[in-house]
């Protein structure tokens, strides 16, 4: 499935997305923020598509004239969700190459996750979260409507084998209905 915005194309990740993939996973400004290692080669990026990027709601965030990636948003269904417990709640998760940061191509990927989660799958509640200090995904999160739920410390994150703070938010079903409102 794809899904459009007025700038962006959300399309299913290919093999063929490995050396973009890359080009922008191996910046140490990205991955780590978001509880994840730099990219070491286009090999590792290619893997990461086969086996992390195949979710059923995982997307590759395009601009729509180029279709090349510049990040990635998926809504984690249940079963892949530690935050998740049923089959009408899910997780947003995101990341965006450094290049676009600022231009508001995040916040506009995140709403229309968000429109697909609750319109089309039906979802009621939509969970978030950020770690400590990555106040670029505090913000997508604030400006999308996600309420603050709770903070836990000392969450152990493997891929960079460190434990951070991490704080959760939620989006209910209801507030983005008001929030989405045509009146």
């Amino acid at each position: 499935m794809e899904l459009n915005t007025k700038r962006l194309t959300l399309r299913p990740w290919k093999e063929s997305d490995a050396e973009a993939l890359y080009m922008y996973a191996k910046d140490p400004r990205v991955g780590p923020k978001a509880g994840w290692a730099p990219h070491k080669s286009v090999e590792e990026s290619l893997s990461i598509i086969k086996h992390l990027l195949q979710g059923k709601e995982c997307y590759a965030i395009c601009l729509r004239d180029a279709k090349t990636p510049i990040g990635a948003i998926e809504l984690m269904l249940h079963e892949k969700s530690d935050v998740a417990a049923s089959k009408d709640a899910c997780e947003l998760g995101y990341w965006l190459a450094y290049p676009f940061w600022g231009k508001g191509y995040m916040l506009e990927a995140a709403e229309e996750l968000l429109r697909h989660g609750f319109e089309d799958l039906d979802m009621k509640q939509i969970w978030c979260g950020y770690y400590e200090g990555n106040m670029n995904s505090k913000r997508v999160q604030e400006k999308c409507g996600f309420s603050y739920y709770c903070t836990i410390k000392d969450v152990e994150v493997a891929a960079l084998h460190e434990k951070r703070t991490r704080h959760t938010t939620l989006l209910k079903e209801e507030d983005w209905k008001r929030l989405h409102s045509k009146v």
